[in-house]
């Protein structure tokens, strides 16, 4: 089959929106990638690129061993899944599934026969003369992936074919999408903004912001080595606690507290000031975790979300976002009025559903020093590095 890579791919519009900014990316034969992003990120751009809808402005694009840069979509070998299904609303379940098959002319027998092992695969075999109008949300987006299944492409893209579904359905929609890519191995490249999404799908995600690739990587690396603040911020759910800090004689200290970082695998040196990254995981009830260090904190907000609680306290420092770092950095002049900003910060922290500390109530947090974040205030750049 062979995998797809991207060589300096750019994307200009004729207004002189940049929406795609020099990808190089390899996408492996059999691979499951993820593109995630913000809205506006370019992400949706790239996928058209990569199916041919859209014309590069600069850059190369290979599926298997062939350059395709030129090509148009047909002649491509991929098959695409929108967000909206795409379905035809007067004929049937079969009739959408056998539409591409019909269109290239496959003979009746072996169209019946991808036909009816494609609605077999996705649980669609009863529901076969049934129009989409007589679908469910779940059973309408099965439709259209099979319609792409059933032509055996080189290559899946998937253009956020799940936003339109309840939460619920959504869960169990990816559960699918998961057993079908190990079931079929084909190379498959799926756009979300959704970072959970994101996380439970890819064997490897790669973040954008502005067209520009931020980190690629397989999902629990992102999440424990962001490259930089905006990964940092973006991928985790809830979001990282940022926090301005100075690093000293192997302690970093940060509104009024301070922390060891003996058991720190890679801490910076000393540092007058950097950006402290605390994730919601890495902070719980000092009760229940003996012996790490401590900060207190004054509970303004109890989220009870049935086996976790999320605990919501603020802390005595300027707010910091990754947006407006990232937005300094690339624009250096607006540094100062960007970053200053007179809002308190709060934090969160992740703790058992079970403890219930009410709000007003003054709490010990203890810290996992050992996970701790650090990135550069001038550059949103990580000061520790990539995890492999």
């Amino acid at each position: 089959m062979g995998g797809i890579r991207l060589e300096g791919v750019t994307k200009v519009y004729p207004n002189g929106v940049r929406a795609v900014d020099h990808i190089d990316l390899d996408i492996h034969d059999g691979e499951f990638m993820v593109l995630v992003g913000p809205s506006g990120c370019g992400k949706s751009t790239l996928l058209r690129t990569i199916a041919g809808l859209e014309e590069v402005t600069e850059g190369a694009i290979y599926i298997g061993d062939r350059n395709v840069t030129d090509m148009d979509p047909p002649s491509r070998d991929i098959a695409m899944v929108f967000q909206n299904y795409a379905l035809y609303p007067h004929k049937t379940v079969k009739e959408n599934l056998a539409f591409a098959l019909r269109m290239r002319k496959v003979p009746r027998e072996e169209r019946d026969r991808r036909v009816s092992e494609v609605a077999r695969t996705l649980g669609l075999s009863e529901l076969l003369d049934r129009k989409p109008a007589a679908l469910s949300g779940g059973q309408r987006q099965r439709v259209a992936m099979g319609r792409a299944i059933v032509r055996e492409p080189q290559s899946f893209l998937m253009d956020e074919p799940l936003s339109n579904l309840d939460a619920k359905l959504r869960v169990s929609m990816r559960a699918e999408l998961t057993r079908l890519h190990e079931r079929l191995g084909v190379t498959t490249v799926y756009v979300t903004h959704d970072q959970v999404e994101a996380m439970t799908l890819g064997q490897r995600v790669a973040v954008l912001r502005d067209g520009v690739l931020q980190q690629c990587g397989h999902p629990q690396a992102l999440y424990d080595g962001p490259a930089n603040l905006f990964v940092a911020a973006f991928i985790g759910s809830p979001s990282m606690n940022l926090v301005e800090a100075t690093v000293a004689d192997g302690q970093v200290g940060f509104a009024g507290f301070t922390l060891p970082l003996t058991d720190h695998p890679n801490p910076p040196r000393n540092v007058e000031r950097v950006i402290l990254g605390i994730r919601p995981d890495d902070l719980m009830l000092a009760s229940q975790a003996p012996g790490r260090p401590t900060i207190a904190a004054r509970i303004e907000l109890l989220e009870q979300l049935g086996g976790e609680s999320l605990l919501v306290f603020p802390i005595d420092a300027p707010l910091v976002t990754a947006d407006a770092v990232m937005a300094a950095r690339d624009m250096p002049q607006e540094e100062e009025r960007l970053l200053m900003d007179n809002k308190q910060a709060t934090f969160i922290a992740r703790i058992s559903g079970r403890d219930r500390p009410a709000p007003g109530q003054q709490v010990d947090l203890a810290v996992d020093v050992v996970h701790l974040h650090f990135f550069d205030p001038a550059t949103g750049d990580s000061l520790v590095g990539e995890q492999e």
